[in-house]
């Protein structure tokens, strides 16, 4: 995830102004797993920017409470619509993928976290701050400790956080 230096995933009216530095690890990242799980409104502003092509045209798996999979699209266009995370991660198995590339928004990112399937985290900390924007993740009861892997400049001014999820045994 790219954030503001203050957790921000995206100013209050859902800007993303990263870097060019950002856009390409993210998109590293993506073009690598080979596909992606966002929530609809990161799927209906990334569709209406045209974005998926530019990212290598990854399966998309958009978690959606709201919409139906036949109102926003199909599996021939590469993306599936699902309910839930284990739902999300059901498709990509079934699949063969090995990895999820959970992209956010801060509600898929928090649905994740919550149901303990989240193995590592990568935040891209932009040299940004917004007073008013969407956190990281949404408020709920959950609670993670972190163990720090790596720290990488992806530019003079944005570094990139690798952390590993402590799971309770």
């Amino acid at each position: 995830m790219a954030m503001s230096a203050n957790g921000c995933i995206a100013t209050q009216d859902n800007e993303t102004p990263w870097s060019k530095a950002e856009w390409g690890s993210f998109s590293g990242v993506v073009k690598q797993t080979g596909n992606m799980v966002i929530g609809r409104k990161t799927y209906e502003i990334m569709e209406r920017k045209k974005e998926f092509s530019n990212l290598g045209n990854p399966l998309v798996i958009v978690l959606s409470k709201t919409k139906s999979k036949h109102k926003l699209g199909n599996e021939e266009n590469n993306v599936v619509f699902v309910r839930s995370p284990q739902e999300a991660l059901n498709v990509l198995q079934e699949k063969e993928y090995t990895t999820a590339m959970v992209a956010g928004g801060s509600e898929i990112n928090t649905s994740f976290m919550r149901e303990n399937v989240v193995d590592e985290l990568f935040l891209d900390i932009e040299p940004l701050i917004f007073g008013k924007g969407i956190p990281l993740f949404a408020t709920d009861h959950f609670e993670k400790k972190l163990d720090l892997v790596n720290v990488t400049n992806l530019s003079e001014n944005t570094i990139q956080l690798h952390y590993k999820v402590k799971h309770k045994k």
